[in-house]
């Protein structure tokens, strides 16, 4: 089991309150990604499931138990960081046997388990080697192992791909997630990444100042945003919002379409611009149009589309999949 719920879970350092109080369940074997940018909470929210931060107020339940006075060694959590954290002298078995060593368990269930997660994690190969032998993405797969052998009740990832280029963060985003649907086990995500959001998790908690903004799949954010910060955030590009008459006739203060609900019309539509910067990213371009009377908008299209600067083009939104706020932000 790996039920984790947070009951007005508050953190303030000095007269500084980083989270006013928080309320979320968490289901045994969830995927659950903490998002949202520089600053929010999500890695002190992380931290004080992990018992390394101190409650100011509320509770903490793993399983059931009342957690949160407990020592973070005493959890069953393992925490798996943004830096590797390895040892630089131990070869990779014994950078994963070290927890098991540590707590005095035999040589032989130690070589069983370390090897059956050098197996899940494609790593029995380099089990001589040492850290400074391998790659930044096998590196981090070390430290996932070394939290592996332990059978925590729950992974606690703190931006674990950070440190990685961009090719080796899609393919570890996509080892971390088949190693999920293998072990089943609770796993808790730290991104500033709203991609890695979006392709790894079961349920997004989308943090902001602290304060959870909106609880929910991946798709749901996506298409019923609760609020202007929510549809900001999640989607890429981000979501385009307009002001002014052309959302106070469709009864609202602002007024948000996708860059994919906009499409590029050949002969007339209800928006008239002219194209800027145009980004060609293979199977979609995007356009960046100063449309007149309403700002600017980004469009995505196909590939092939044959638009270039300067062109002037008529635009259509697809009106039923604009969304509507009011004035303070939230969705109509």
């Amino acid at each position: 089991m790996g039920s984790i719920r947070l009951e007005n879970v508050s953190k303030s350092f000095g007269e500084t309150a980083v989270i006013p109080s928080i309320d979320l369940d968490i289901e045994d074997g969830e995927f659950v990604v903490f998002v949202g940018p520089s600053g929010c909470g999500k890695s002190t929210l992380l931290r004080l499931v992990a018992g390394l931060e101190d409650t100011t107020g509320g509770r903490i339940l793993i399983d059931g138990k009342d957690m949160t006075d407990t020592p973070p060694s005493k959890r069953g959590l393992a925490m798996v960081f943004q830096s590797y954290a390895l040892y630089p002298h131990m070869s990779v078995y014994r950078n994963i046997a070290f927890p098991l060593r540590m707590a005095g368990v035999d040589k032989a269930e130690i070589d069983r388990k370390v090897r059956e997660a050098a197996r899940v994690l494609n790593l029995t190969d380099y089990l001589d080697r040492r850290p400074g032998q391998l790659s930044g993405g096998q590196r981090q797969r070390v430290a996932i192992g070394r939290a592996i052998v332990r059978a925590p009740t729950a992974f606690l990832f703190d931006e674990p791909l950070s440190n990685l280029d961009a090719a080796l963060r899609v393919g570890m985003r996509l080892e971390i997630s088949e190693l999920h649907q293998s072990l089943g086990t609770t796993m808790i995500y730290v991104t500033h990444d709203q991609v890695e959001a979006m392709t790894m998790a079961d349920k997004i908690v989308v943090l902001n100042k602290g304060r959870i903004e909106q609880v929910g799949s991946p798709l749901t954010l996506y298409r019923n945003p609760k609020n202007l910060f929510v549809a900001g955030f999640i989607g890429s590009p981000k979501m385009n919002f307009v002001t002014g008459e052309e959302a106070a006739k469709r009864g609202a203060a602002t007024i948000g379409i996708r860059a994919e609900h906009i499409a590029l019309a050949p002969e007339a539509g209800p928006w008239h611009g002219t194209i800027g910067v145009v980004e060609h990213l293979g199977s979609d371009t995007f356009f960046h149009v100063t449309v007149d009377g309403v700002g600017p908008l980004t469009v995505r299209a196909g590939g092939e589309a044959a638009y270039g600067h300067g062109a002037r083009v008529f635009l259509r939104p697809d009106e039923s999949k604009i969304h509507r706020f009011d004035a303070a932000g939230q969705a109509l």
